[in-house]
């Protein structure tokens, strides 16, 4: 009892947004987790590993699991939660925070949809700033194809001696020294013109889907990931090639040593180079299996952060603002 008692004081004497960034962080690790295998057969599908996109969804599934093993398919995995537990913390953080100052500083902002986009977009943009090297770590660790002797007879991966990414350490030192700190920032500019759009519109959404559930059925589950399933599949789907654009420029580097091929420079020369030379349908490759992920990830996700409040006690918006509001008149006065 008195041990409870200690934890219940302790997850009330928290700040506010320290019980935001924990619900944030707690969340991303199990989403991320959860759809693991699916990010890195996307991954190898956007970066033109031929011999995966040939053979498919199934076929890539087999390949991996019989060249690498079970750890195959979380390759990478471990700089993706390293990079997402921040990620999230930051960004459900950024949203709650920069919500609640976009109502106090315009105090006729309509509470509604577009307040949602509004924030949402600024947080995602927050979030990656302060996570992308750790995003483009995990992106050149799961773009790495390791073969067994047999499957490295029949298909094209990176020779031995070019794997030189050992683990999360090792691909940022080797990183920053070829190309400096501006080498750990490439393709942040798709980046950032993707996740602007794709986190406002995923918490715009979510959060007008949830507007239009009955009272009684607020705190029903199930609803909640049907409205975050929905809400990731639109994002996902009108931001989608600035992903593919994004992919492609982290592991260019790679590729292009393989290849012999001039290294791709900005966001739109690469985008048009993409259509050009691969066709438009190569945007969107990997969509298919995207979805498959996403789904299930924004639900799981905007469902933990949900619930993760209740049990961290965080105060709804309403209960927030009318606290906020009674000390700014307080201090008003004063």
């Amino acid at each position: 009892m008195a041990e409870g008692e200690e934890k219940n004081g302790i997850i009330d004497s928290m700040p506010l947004f320290a019980k935001e960034l924990i619900a944030g962080g707690v969340t991303g690790g199990i989403a991320k987790t959860a759809v693991a295998p699916l990010e890195r057969i996307k991954i190898l599908f956007q970066t033109r590993r031929d011999e995966f996109k040939r053979i498919g969804l199934v076929g890539s599934i087999n390949k991996i699991g019989k060249t690498e093993g079970l750890m195959g398919f979380y390759r990478g995995n471990g700089a993706s939660v390293a990079r997402i537990v921040p990620y999230a913390a930051l960004h459900y953080m950024a949203y709650e925070e920069y919500r609640r100052w976009i109502i106090f500083a315009f105090p006729d902002t309509t509470r509604g949809p577009l307040l949602d986009l509004v924030a949402g977009s600024f947080a995602g943009g927050t979030a990656v700033l302060f996570t992308y090297p750790l995003d483009l770590v995990r992106t050149k660790l799961a773009y790495q194809v390791v073969g067994s002797t047999k499957a490295q007879a029949k298909a094209v991966t990176i020779p031995l001696e070019q794997i030189v990414y050992r683990g999360i350490t090792d691909c940022f030192s080797r990183t920053y020294r070829e190309s400096g700190f501006r080498g750990l920032y490439r393709g942040v500019a798709p980046s950032l013109y993707g996740i602007f759009p794709y986190a406002g519109l995923k918490f715009y959404f979510y959060e007008e889907m949830k507007r239009h559930v009955p009272a009684e059925h607020k705190k029903d589950i199930s609803l909640k990931l049907v409205c975050g399933s929905v809400a990731g599949l639109l994002g996902q789907t009108l931001t989608y090639p600035l992903d593919v654009v994004r992919r492609q420029m982290q592991v260019e580097r790679l590729y292009a040593a393989a290849k012999e091929e001039t290294v791709r420079r900005g966001t739109m020369q690469t985008l048009v180079k993409i259509a050009k030379e691969e066709g438009w349908k190569q945007l969107f490759s990997g969509l298919s299996i995207n979805y498959l992920k996403v789904v299930p990830s924004v639900a799981i996700g905007f469902t933990v952060y949900d619930v993760m409040k209740l049990h961290l006690r965080v105060p709804s918006r309403e209960e927030t603002e009318a606290e906020d509001l009674t000390k700014r008149k307080r201090n008003a006065l004063s």
